[in-house]
């Protein structure tokens, strides 16, 4: 069976057999380009049936053949012979890349890939050499192995970044797109890794090369992994004026009134010194990547000062420093806080000093318990609140499911802006985290200081249209409230509440 089987391959001319297989492999290779597994198949397929006519035509790849038939012959058993064993190495280096296509990320495998494929194509060429032009391979190699020994001497510093790099592939204490650090300092997201160095790209956008040794032999640090999200710790130092337990308190309300930073793993407070001169308190989170690192911390900063300036503690000073005797900040904690309270505020702070003394003056203190409701969703509100101490959260409840967080309000932020500057709904509850206190401005006070100062409500429209482009990115919903543009919001404030145009505004239509 297999004598007929060959006899019938053997019928047609084997030069056509060979150079028909040899048009169709090169077809097949521009056809599966960027296809690792199709071009497997077709390596292995081409192997299988070359080797199918060689052994039909009595030609043995493997063995060296006597000098034997006309020059054509010879040509054609060459050109077969050294055909087959790079039609062998195609197969492995295509197996390789398969490989490494479905086990590993394949920009990470890209260095032990390329010593693979030069291992296999190696192997091919000495194999070339052996059996198609019957040359000593083993006085090949001495040869070879001197001039290695010369060009190692020659390349010792580049030989020892690649070698490193290999190392570093192979262990992987580092993938494509993590945030490392050295113990200079520098830190980045690795963008590319050669047989050289390996690329950082760095928070100012600089990119950082770094040789592969130098990485291999330095501390690193991989922000990373095994996850990304980054732990941050910020230490606090703060006048000894209240207990320890009511600072702890104080730093709790700071990291839960937070947005950028994570619920889970729960963010802690360590008091970590006592002396006279101050109380040091130690607060841990974690941030889902390095890259908001940075906008965390400048957040939490921001909400240490205004906690603390709402609970009457002050700031103390750094270690070392020299300090005088100071008492804690009445301004919020006695008469006064509403007053004080008011340059808190980004939308108030530009209020003239007269104006502040009229609003304070009317303002309401209301208090609230933990978990209680302070505003409902799709209430319409005539007050103006301000939080006076505590946390907030604003959520919003869609299609009867279950309340998704908005935002955490802190001393200082306000709500209820909708309904008295725009006349429409809230399209969030807001609740108590902690025990909360709020100052109500009423939309009548309000209204009458506006009327003095026509330009507030551009001010408002500003600051109002930037509010709600956030929330409408945070909650997904609603979109068609954002509007980018603060004149038409502005406008409307003026209309809700009967304000005057400032006199400097030019060729204004109205629309009402």
């Amino acid at each position: 069976m297999n004598s007929l089987w060959l006899a019938e391959i053997n019928a047609v001319n084997p030069t056509y057999q060979f150079t028909t297989l040899v048009v169709l492999i090169l077809a097949a290779r521009a056809l599966t380009l960027g296809r690792p597994a199709l071009r497997f198949i077709a390596h292995i397929t081409f192997f299988g049936l070359l080797t199918m006519v060689l052994a039909a035509d009595g030609i043995a790849p493997w063995v060296q053949d006597s000098d034997s038939g006309g020059f054509a012959r010879q040509l054609f058993v060459g050109l077969a012979k050294a055909t087959w064993w790079i039609g062998g190495a195609m197969v492995l280096i295509s197996s390789v890349r398969l490989f490494l296509k479905l086990e590993l990320k394949p920009r990470e495998g890209r260095l032990l890939q390329d010593l693979l494929v030069a291992i296999i194509y190696l192997g091919a060429g000495l194999s070339v050499i052996a059996y198609v032009f019957k040359l000593p391979v083993g006085t090949l190699i001495a040869t070879s192995g001197v001039l290695a020994i010369v060009l190692g001497l020659a390349l010792q510093n580049t030989l020892s970044d690649v070698f490193s790099g290999i190392a570093l592939n192979i262990n992987r204490p580092y993938s494509i797109g993590d945030w490392i650090g050295l113990e200079e300092d520098v830190k980045g997201r690795v963008v590319e890794t050669n047989w050289r160095s390996t690329h950082i790209l760095s928070k100012t956008n600089d990119l950082i090369i770094i040789p592969n040794s130098d990485l291999a032999k330095a501390r690193l640090i991989n922000f990373t992994a095994p996850d990304e999200a980054h732990g941050i710790t910020i230490a606090v130092r703060l006048l000894p004026s209240q207990t320890p337990a009511v600072i702890e308190e104080t730093m709790k309300s700071v990291l839960l009134s937070s947005n950028l930073i994570l619920k889970t793993p729960r963010p802690g407070v360590t008091i970590t010194g006592l002396d006279a001169s101050a109380v040091e308190a130690e607060l841990s989170f974690q941030v889902s990547s390095i890259v908001h690192a940075a906008t965390a911390k400048n957040e939490i900063y921001d909400l240490v000062y205004r906690h603390t300036k709402a609970a009457g503690i002050m700031l103390g000073a750094p270690v070392g420093a020299s300090t005088t005797d100071v008492s804690p900040d009445p301004i919020l904690k006695h008469t006064g806080a509403a007053r004080g309270m008011l340059s808190c505020v980004p939308l108030l702070a530009t209020l003239t000093e007269g104006e502040k003394d009229t609003l304070s003056a009317s303002m309401r203190q209301l208090t609230f318990k933990k978990d209680e409701t302070i505003t409902t969703q799709d209430a319409s509100m005539t007050s103006l609140m301000i939080v006076r101490s505590g946390v907030v959260v604003s959520e919003r409840t869609v299609d009867d499911g279950p309340p998704v967080e908005l935002a955490r309000l802190a001393p200082g932020d306000l709500f209820g802006e909708r309904g008295v500057l725009m006349g429409t709904a809230e399209t969030a509850s807001r609740r108590a985290l902690t025990f909360v206190v709020v100052y109500e401005i009423s939309k009548d006070i309000l209204a009458g200081v506006m009327r003095e100062r026509p330009t507030l409500a551009e001010e408002l429209g500003l600051l109002l249209a930037k509010r709600m482009e956030i929330e409408s990115h945070l909650s997904h919903a609603n979109r068609h409230l954002a509007d980018d543009r603060p004149t038409p919001i502005a406008d409307r404030i003026r209309h809700i509440l009967e304000v005057p145009y400032f006199r400097h505004r030019d060729n204004y239509k109205s629309e009402h």
